[in-house]
């Protein structure tokens, strides 16, 4: 009797931590599915926080800027730009976007690991356009600041490093700590080699600042409601493309399909870019 006792007792444990497994389980699944749609609700959110923005009233902090200095290996015209990657490659992502944003902060902190990898194999170049969109908004001078160093990291050849960074440490909105030099400056020690005098004299100068304010300009001008705002060869695809919601298999998925029966880019990062 002692024997069946003990047999029954064991057997109840076993189908106790069976169900514990099972139940541990389904809880990992439901957590997997909560995650994945957190994802697509914040993109989806960040694209709603970036058309708040745009629309939104305010002075922009710009306005007074000395000479147009371009950095290193810009892209010039009516579009100014910071292009990355292998200037040969067949596809282009363009991308607005303003450091001061929370949504760029989201995508870039999202996105950044499968740009890079597409870069590097060289499936597309990335533009990136430098906005002052919250400057505008709400005050202050944090996205001029901001831009205007990731321009002086560009001189460098550090800019992707350094927008890294700047996305990676982004204050609060509300925060406008990237006014502060300073704080930009502190920032680049973060970047191995970028915190040289050169580098401090062009933040603290703002030598880029007008620069900038012509990227800004652009920006008004275009039918772009917010920031970041994301075109694969000049079709946007944030928050989604047709149908599609973005992620990082389908940004993958689609730069594939604009590439079919193309060349991957060979030549080497432009001057003022970096290889990865």
């Amino acid at each position: 009797m002692s024997e069946k006792n003990n047999g029954g007792t064991q057997s109840a444990r076993e189908r106790l931590q069976q169900q514990r497994q099972r139940d541990k389980a389904r809880e990992k699944q439901r957590r997997v599915l909560i995650v994945s749609a957190a994802v697509v609700g914040v993109l989806g959110l960040a694209a709603v926080v970036g058309v708040i923005a745009a629309n939104s009233g305010g002075k922009d902090s710009s306005d007074k800027a000395g000479p147009v200095v371009a950095p290193t290996g810009a892209i010039g015209g009516d579009k100014p730009a910071i292009p990355q990657g292998r200037p040969d490659a067949p596809s282009t992502l363009a991308i607005w976007e303003d450091f001061r944003c929370p949504a760029c902060a989201q995508f870039e902190n999202f996105f950044r690991d499968t740009v890079h990898e597409l870069e590097a194999s060289g499936a597309v170049k990335a533009e990136y356009h430098l906005a002052t969109l919250i400057d505008g908004n709400m005050g202050g001078s944090g996205s001029l600041r901001a831009a205007n160093a990731a321009a002086c990291a560009q001189d460098a050849g550090k800019f992707t490093q350094y927008h890294d960074v700047l996305y990676i440490n982004q204050p609060q909105e509300t925060d406008d700590a990237y006014a502060k030099n300073d704080k930009l400056i502190e920032l680049a020690a973060k970047v191995p080699g970028l915190d040289t005098p050169a580098f401090r004299s062009c933040v603290q100068d703002g030598t880029h600042d007008a620069w900038v304010k012509k990227s800004n300009d652009a920006f008004k001008a275009s039918e772009f409601t917010g920031t970041p705002s994301v075109l694969l060869n000049g079709e946007s695809i944030f928050p989604q493309k047709g149908n599609e919601q973005i992620s990082a298999e389908n940004l993958k998925k689609w730069v594939a399909e604009a590439n079919k029966g193309k060349k991957a880019g060979t030549a080497s990062p432009a001057a003022g870019s970096a290889a990865r």
